[in-house]
């Protein structure tokens, strides 16, 4: 922690909010429909109470959220209130990290792993998303919420809840969901746009992955590559890999389903997903990263072999402790 953050309330945050006008909101990179969503929607609501305020991403949007990603204010100068939202590192920032990264006043997020840079903080690591607690906020502020803010707040729930399927989910969060759907959205439709539809080269691209897949720890391990030779083929990348992780879950008796994802030469993305009794947020924190006891990330450098044997190593050593494989099994 490189300075002091202070924790906020709900309510101190509105109050902070309602105190700030030129707001530059942020969100991480490789975007997902939380991060997204929850951006959108708190640039919505502050719109409403006439403030100014823009959103900006690191990466390009993928085309399935134009629905409610449309063009935003341009926000310029010095007097700027920076905040970051599904952020739980500045180092998730991408490009925007140098000019923002030691700039947040205000970072909103629910990963229990957040480290706390920015100056103010209003985490709730109960929340199954971040748009959980910007509708929360944005009903604090009596921020009027139209059709589109609901779309981007259903969106985000849905997406990192896996449309309602993960042990995130809680009596809130379908309190919460079922309020969205009294306005104007067209919920099918967006569950088909996030969990339905893939692209011909996605397909190909999850073939190649599932070919080279490999099983470790009596088969309660899967471990999944995505190479920069595969991306190339297929021209898949960034944001089209969010599906890819996925897959690992689907796989019976697996507890740990590892995807790596190969983003520079000697640089991947791990993405880890977990069932109970191992502990995703445990494993990934060795290898500096973090996010949730189900669902956590981490970026390592190393050739291929290395950053497996790295993983590998974590999610063994979690193992051990849970009682689920011993070193003696191999």
């Amino acid at each position: 922690m490189s300075k002091q953050c202070k924790e906020l309330t709900l309510r101190a945050t509105a109050k902070f909010l309602k105190k700030r006008d030129n707001f530059a909101i942020l969100t991480h990179s490789s975007p997902d429909g939380d991060t997204l969503g929850a951006a959108y929607a708190l640039y919505y609501g502050l719109k409403a109470m006439g403030k100014k305020a823009e959103v900006l991403c690191p990466d390009i949007i993928p085309s399935k959220y134009s629905y409610f990603s449309f063009t935003t204010d341009h926000i310029s100068g010095d007097n700027l209130t920076v905040v970051a939202v599904d952020v739980a590192d500045s180092k998730l920032l991408g490009a925007l990290g140098e000019e923002f990264g030691d700039r947040v006043e205000l970072c909103i997020d629910h990963h229990i792993s957040n480290t706390r840079y920015a100056e103010n903080l209003l985490l709730d690591s109960k929340a199954s998303a971040a748009c959980e607690i910007i509708y929360e906020l944005l009903v604090k502020l009596k921020a009027k919420i139209n059709d589109v803010t609901a779309k981007a707040l259903y969106t985000g729930i849905a997406t990192d809840t896996g449309c309602f399927k993960y042990s995130n989910v809680t009596a809130k969060t379908h309190m919460i969901a079922a309020e969205l759907i009294k306005y104007d959205i067209d919920t099918a439709e967006i569950n088909r746009l996030m969990f339905d539809t893939k692209s011909k080269n996605l397909l190909q691209l999850e073939k190649m992955v599932l070919d080279t897949a490999e099983y470790h720890f009596n088969d309660k391990c899967i471990l999944l590559a995505v190479t920069a030779e595969m991306q190339e083929k297929t021209g898949c990348s960034g944001p089209d890999l969010e599906g890819i992780a996925i897959i690992s879950r689907s796989v019976e008796g697996v507890l740990a389903g590892i995807t790596v994802k190969q983003i520079g030469e000697r640089e991947f993305k791990i993405s880890l997903r977990t069932f109970p009794p191992l502990d995703a947020v445990q494993i990934c924190g060795k290898l500096g990263g973090g996010g949730h006891k189900a669902a956590a990330g981490a970026t390592v450098e190393g050739t291929l072999d290395e950053v497996k044997e790295k993983i590998l190593a974590a999610v063994g050593e979690n193992m051990e402790k849970a009682n689920v494989w011993s070193s003696a099994d191999k």
